[in-house]
């Protein structure tokens, strides 16, 4: 039993509480996988020399790098040079977005993307709009599938390049990215790129069978380390370097190679193509005995995205739950030791619903009761449980609060809420801070 099966398996001592920390936000970071801090450590104090120079110690960390990069591509079924290493997502996002558009705007200034992208897909195809470029927001059905139908009609002869989510981390959909590339090539001559971040290493990823040009993903999700993620890269597709100045990552992306995280995410693809079976089969049990725990002992509860039986990734559990807030659904299950995210309005500081639950219909009283649970090869069928006994009461706590929950009870109906009513959402906000 390594480190981490140890700590989910005794309580920790917090700093005022004794109380088992139960982490179901691995959608944001995983922990890190003890072989995989094991792979880069000899690369903070024993082979710490740039890759770039031609002395030894520079050389062991080039092999260090070229290991990683034949690690990296495996997972996805690339050639090792086909993968350009960045510091995140987001940065390979943004290298995506505006270098390919940038490289082939001699072809057209038209781009595609879905309504539920991730802000490092949707803020660079904003900053291009602002360049000349004409962008097509294609929309997603009740459970986050991009219309098929939308995206065909939107396609042009000046289209550049289609950006579409493999899987959406808040929701869990999977979309048909196979199909979806298809359209897109039948369609016109534009690239794709899809952000794969909250797909590889969870289900299985196959670049040469989806037929992408470019595809994002990161280690700091796949028990991996932060400071490391890869754009792949297609051979033959040209792209804008965003960072100029050196010539590392075939003068593509420039700056001294963080070899410690390169290395480590490396090792993390490695352990996750050699586990990911075992891994979904597990968290599969686990995710569906949530889903199914939560929905028989909470009312008026609504599953986000696609059902667990259908095109969902095995980690995410996406509940709305009317008459409540996810702030503080968020903050009580944080008091009682349990880590999950919240899709909730007043936690972003906008007072806007989501916006992929926005673009799915989702109601807005009752989308700013969302909760976001995502699960990990460590978690166990105790913290589970423990989620099933405390949170229902979290619910009804609130719930005894709520003057729309009294209403309800009272009346039978739903009582509006927003500016202009008796009940405001941002005043009741306020309330619970």
């Amino acid at each position: 039993m390594d480190a981490r099966q140890k700590q989910k398996v005794f309580p920790c001592v917090c700093a005022s509480f004794n109380m088992k920390q139960i982490y179901l936000d691995n959608q944001s970071n995983t922990v890190l996988d003890e072989k995989v801090f094991e792979a880069m450590k000899p690369y903070f104090f024993e082979n710490y020399g740039n890759p770039q120079s031609i002395y030894s110690l520079g050389g062991r960390s080039k092999d260090a790098l070229e290991t990683a990069r034949k690690q990296v591509a495996q997972l996805i079924n690339a050639n090792p040079s086909e993968i350009i290493f960045t510091s995140c997502a987001t940065e390979s996002n943004n290298l995506a977005i505006k270098g390919i558009a940038d490289a082939y705007k001699d072809r057209g200034r038209h781009i595609i993307v879905s309504a539920i992208e991730h802000f490092s897909v949707l803020n660079p195809v904003k900053r291009l709009e602002k360049e000349g470029f004409e962008v097509t927001y294609i929309p997603v059905d009740n459970k986050g599938n991009v219309n098929e139908a939308e995206l065909r009609k939107a396609l042009r002869a000046d289209t550049v390049l289609a950006s579409i989510q493999f899987a959406n981390p808040e929701t869990g959909t999977i979309q048909n990215i196979k199909r979806l590339a298809e359209l897109v090539k039948n369609g016109s001559n534009a690239l794709f790129h899809t952000d794969a971040v909250s797909a590889c290493g969870t289900i299985p990823v196959d670049v040469s069978d989806s037929g992408v040009d470019a595809l994002t993903f990161s280690a700091s999700v796949m028990y991996g380390p932060k400071g490391a993620a890869a754009l792949y890269l297609k051979k033959g597709v040209r792209i804008t370097p965003q960072i100029e100045g050196g010539v590392q990552e075939n003068s593509k992306r420039s700056g001294t190679e963080n070899i410690p995280a390169i290395a480590g995410f490396g090792k993390a693809c490695e352990t996750a193509k050699s586990e990911l079976a075992q891994n979904a089969e597990k968290i599969k049990v686990l995710r569906d005995k949530l889903i199914s725990g939560l929905t028989e002992r909470i009312e008026h509860i609504y599953l986000n995205g696609a059902l667990q039986n259908e095109n969902r990734l095995p980690v995410n559990v996406n509940f709305s739950i009317e008459f409540v807030e996810g702030e503080s659904l968020f903050l009580l299950l944080d008091a009682k030791g349990i880590m999950a995210a919240s899709g909730s309005a007043c936690a972003n500081k906008n007072l806007k619903l989501s916006h992929v639950l926005n673009a799915m219909g989702v109601d807005t009283a009752v989308g700013q009761g969302s909760i976001l649970f995502t699960l990990s090869k460590y978690n166990t069928q105790e913290e589970i449980d423990c989620v099933l006994e405390e949170f229902p009461k979290i619910v009804q706590r609130l719930r005894d609060m709520s003057p729309l929950y009294s209403y309800f009870v009272k009346t039978g109906e739903r009582k509006p809420a927003g500016p202009g009513t008796d009940y405001d959402v941002h005043d009741h906000c306020e309330t619970q801070e």
